[in-house]
C-alpha cells in the first residue's frame, strides 16, 4: 500500500518552518508566538512536529493582552493545547497595554516586549510568528498610504532578530487548510472584526476591492514588492554605513561633526539616511525623528543659503558651520 503523505497545506507550513529552523544548534529552545487564531495555531503545530526531528527544542508562548473580557482564559486555553502538540515549556505572559501611539501599536510594544523577557529567561534563541503573506500585504499598504518610506514598504521581515516569521511566503488561506486538516479549531479574535482597527479595515475593505478591481493576486504581488524594497533599503542602509565613517570627523561630547564636502558627494538617498543616523547617534529619539526634521538638516547640505540651526527632537540642533554640519545638544535645551 502506497505511502500517503500529509494534507498539502500541513506539508506547506511543516517545510515553511523547517527551513526557517535550519540554521540553529541541535537542543535550541525555539518558542511558538501562539493566540490561538489559525495563523499561529497551524505554526504552533508546525514547530512541535518539525522541531523534534531536527533536533530542536520547542515551546510556546500566549500573550494575554487583558484587553476583552475573557482573555486570561482564552490564554490558558491556548497553552493547554500544547502539550497535544509536543510543545513544552508553554507559559501564559500577561501584559497590559498602555495608550502611547494608539491602541495597536501599543499592544504590540507590549506583545514583543514580554516575547522578548520570555526568551532571554528561557534562553531561547528563536521565537516564531504566524504572519503570512496577508499581513504583510496589509503592512504594506498601510505603509503606501502613510507615505513612509521605502523601509516602511518592505513590510516585515522574515527574520529579525529574535523574531522569524516563516509563513510570509503563505497565504492565509494555507494556514486555516493546514488547521481543519489537523483537527485543530482556531479561536476568531474579536478584534480581528473591529472596523477601529486601521489594519482590519485594510482586510477587510480595502484589499478585497483591489483584488476586485485589479484581479487576483494583488496580496501576493505587494509581498513581492516587500522583497524587493527590504532588498533595496538593506542596500541603502550598508552604503550609508560605509559613507557615515567616511563623513564623520569627531564624536565628542556627544556631539557629531560631519564634513559637508563628503556629504554633498552622495546621492539623495543615501545621504539622508547619514543624517538620521548622524541625529540618532548625537540623540535624537529615532521615533519623534520624522522625515521632515531630517529634510531640513539636508537643506544645510544642498541648500546652504546662510540660514540659522535646525531645531531636531530631543534638544538637538544641527549648524553648519566652516564647511561642517554639527549635530549636538542646544545650551538652551
Amino acid at each position: 500500500m502506497a505511502c500517503v503523505g500529509p494534507h498539502p497545506a500541513v506539508a506547506d507550513v511543516r517545510r515553511a518552518v523547517r527551513e526557517a529552523l535550519s540554521d540553529l544548534r541541535p537542543e535550541a529552545l525555539v518558542m511558538a508566538a501562539c493566540s490561538g487564531g489559525a495563523d499561529s495555531l497551524a505554526l504552533a503545530a508546525a514547530v512541535g512536529f518539525v522541531a523534534p526531528r531536527m533536533g530542536l527544542r520547542a515551546g510556546l508562548l500566549s500573550v494575554d493582552h487583558q484587553l476583552q473580557p475573557g482573555s486570561a482564559e482564552r490564554a490558558q486555553q491556548v497553552v493547554a493545547q500544547a502539550a497535544h502538540l509536543d510543545l513544552d515549556p508553554a507559559e501564559v505572559l500577561t501584559v497590559t497595554v498602555g495608550t502611547e501611539g494608539g491602541p495597536e501599536a501599543a499592544a504590540r510594544e507590549a506583545r514583543y516586549a514580554a516575547l522578548a523577557a520570555a526568551a532571554e529567561r528561557l534562553q531561547a534563541p528563536a521565537i516564531l510568528l504566524g504572519h503570512t503573506r496577508d499581513d504583510q500585504a496589509e503592512t504594506v499598504l498601510l505603509g503606501l498610504a502613510r507615505g513612509s518610506g521605502l523601509r516602511s514598504l518592505s513590510g516585515m521581515a522574515a527574520r529579525a532578530g529574535l523574531y522569524r516569521r516563516p509563513f510570509l511566503d503563505l497565504p492565509r488561506s494555507t494556514t486555516v487548510a493546514a488547521c481543519r486538516a489537523l483537527g485543530l479549531a482556531p479561536w476568531d479574535d474579536p478584534h480581528n472584526e473591529d472596523p477601529r482597527y486601521t489594519r482590519v479595515r485594510v482586510r477587510r475593505n480595502v484589499l478585497p476591492v483591489l483584488e476586485e478591481e485589479l484581479g487576483p493576486g494583488v496580496a501576493e504581488a505587494l509581498a513581492r514588492t516587500a522583497r524587493m524594497a527590504r532588498e533595496d533599503a538593506d542596500a541603502l542602509d550598508e552604503w550609508a554605513d560605509s559613507a557615515y565613517q567616511h563623513c564623520a570627523l569627531s564624536d565628542i561630547g556627544g556631539a557629531i561633526t560631519l564634513a559637508v564636502k563628503e556629504l554633498e558627494t552622495l546621492p539623495d538617498a543615501v545621504r539622508r539616511r547619514v543624517l538620521r543616523r548622524a541625529a540618532i547617534a548625537a540623540g535624537a529619539p529615532p521615533g519623534a525623528l520624522s522625515a521632515t526634521h531630517v529634510l531640513a538638516v539636508d537643506r544645510l547640505v544642498t541648500r546652504w543659503r546662510g540660514q540659522k540651526a535646525v531645531d531636531l527632537p530631543g534638544g538637538l540642533t544641527a549648524t553648519r558651520r566652516y564647511g561642517t554640519l554639527i549635530l549636538a545638544i542646544s545650551p538652551h535645551a
